[in-house]
């Protein structure tokens, strides 16, 4: 099984998966600044509150010249998706790594504070499959709404991450994709995931 993780922070930079504008085409982003993390949250280039808090954390890390440059930073990445309540979480849990961090060079602490928040995400994701997948033994079909798999999250996915396990368990179920709002992510965005998942649409 195919599970798409849409951020990786590789060489200094984060690169994005651009969710507008799939499934015509598969493109990465490579950001190098906190300005064009805030501007891809903006423009739902990546969203749902768990991939949009880990790219919030590696904003400020694309911040780090200096304590003083993350400190700037930090409120208008905060901002850039005010509903996504894991962006001001991550911004706040990231600034409280910086108390502690060398003055002249946070970068590393900050670096290692990103890494956690994403780790973390995906662990609870898959958490959340585990405990989940039982609920759907004996099902044939499930419908989702929105998306709220791999895409929205640092990897797997919170309710989409329920079917996952439930087919790595055996299930052999059948998703009915739907949800327009704004940008068809459910219909558009859920089917493209679960395609290259292999998981039945």
């Amino acid at each position: 099984m195919e599970i798409v993780r849409p951020l990786r922070f590789v060489d200094d930079a984060l690169e994005i998966l651009d969710q507008t504008l799939l499934p015509a085409q598969e493109v990465w982003l490579r950001l190098t600044r906190p300005e064009q993390v805030i501007e891809a949250i903006q423009m739902l280039r990546v969203r749902g509150a768990p991939a949009i808090g880990v790219a919030g954390a590696f904003a400020l890390v694309l911040a780090a010249g200096d304590a003083h440059a993350v400190r700037t930073a930090a409120p208008a990445v905060a901002a850039a998706r005010p509903t996504a309540v894991n962006l001001s979480w991550a911004v706040e849990r990231m600034l409280r790594v910086l108390e502690h961090a060398p003055e002249g060079d946070p970068r590393t602490a900050l670096l290692e504070e990103a890494h956690n928040i994403r780790a973390e995400d995906e662990a609870a994701c898959r958490a959340i499959g585990r405990h989940g997948a039982p609920l759907l033994e004996g099902r044939a079909g499930v419908m989702t709404h929105c998306n709220a798999g791999s895409l929205a999250t640092a990897g797997y996915g919170t309710a989409l991450g329920i079917i996952y396990a439930a087919v790595e368990r055996g299930a052999a179920l059948t998703v009915y994709a739907n949800e327009t709002r704004p940008l068809l992510q459910g219909a558009r965005l859920t089917a493209w995931e679960l395609q290259r998942a292999g998981v039945p649409g």
